[in-house]
């Protein structure tokens, strides 16, 4: 089973959640940061390094010579990654998707592709726990390629939790598209109800069945459980707001080591999930 865990808004919990799910599910899962631009899985993993690879895409690279500045690849690129003004075309890597089509559609094979650099995707292991993360180079606009990239070491036979990024834009998609599950972690605040709406949304528009985590329980108000209720979402787990959480958080340790008494929350939030998943989202 493939377990999302996402939020409209950063800073409500998800990789709390995320890592110390990993942890209660045990030998043999798989966590995937996703969170590219900012991956902090590995600061509660610390664990033993199995290696890297470096992760490219194509971008279009002009041979002058062939060239006869016909326009086809620019009039072809909607992100205006190759345009031609008469003479050979500029390329503008930053904005190139790597799609390839400007290969494709120049009549005089004058493109051919070149990888471009745009991270790495890295591998450890942790106490049984496989933690996969992608890290962004500096200065690179386009995340979604490298969450693919990290997707791509799934594992089917096991279990995987996707830790993704926040919001709800293009690299949040990436992350979602083939889950089984998505964990909304939020808090019960006018902030985290307005963004919980627009993540509610988009697991909608995926078709993936979900339900909320309520994260720092006893800070807000009841908002986000009336629009649970209203909307029929189920909330599988509330955290309390405790600070030895946050204290054990700001160490790098673990909820569930730090504080055992929370390993039956997390194994509950994992039953939740199984049987709501079982039950056909009902």
């Amino acid at each position: 089973m493939i377990i999302a865990v996402a939020s409209g808004k950063g800073g409500t919990g998800k990789t709390t959640v995320s890592v110390n799910l990993a942890r209660t599910i045990g030998s043999g899962v798989q966590l995937l940061d996703c969170d590219v631009e900012e991956p902090n899985a590995h600061l509660f993993l610390p664990g033993r390094e199995k290696g890297s690879d470096i992760v490219t895409i194509p971008i279009p690279l002009v041979d002058e010579s062939l060239c006869d500045a016909c326009g086809e690849c620019g009039r072809f690129c909607r992100y205006h990654a190759i345009v031609s003004f008469g003479s050979s075309p500029l390329v503008f890597p930053e904005l190139c998707h790597g799609c390839g089509g400007c290969a494709l559609v120049c009549p005089r094979g004058a493109i051919r592709e070149q990888g471009k650099r745009i991270g790495v995707v890295e591998t450890r292991e942790a106490d049984g726990i496989t933690l996969v993360q992608g890290r962004i180079d500096i200065g690179v606009a386009m995340a979604p390629p490298l969450v693919r990239a990290v997707k791509e070491t799934l594992n089917k036979d096991t279990t995987a939790i996707l830790d993704a990024p926040p919001g709800t834009s293009c690299p949040v998609i990436a992350t979602l598209r083939g889950s089984d599950f998505v964990v909304l972690v939020t808090e019960p605040t006018p902030f985290g109800l307005h963004d919980l709406r627009l993540a509610v949304d988009m697991v909608r528009e995926l078709a993936i069945p979900f339900g909320v985590v309520v994260n720092r329980m006893g800070v807000g108000d009841d908002r986000v459980h009336r629009f649970c209720r209203e909307q029929e979402i189920p909330v599988l787990l509330e955290l309390p707001d405790d600070r030895r959480i946050a204290e054990a958080y700001s160490r790098g340790e673990l909820v569930v080591d730090a504080l055992p008494e929370y390993a039956s929350h997390f194994a509950t939030l994992l039953w939740n999930i199984r049987e709501f998943r079982s039950a056909g989202g009902k």
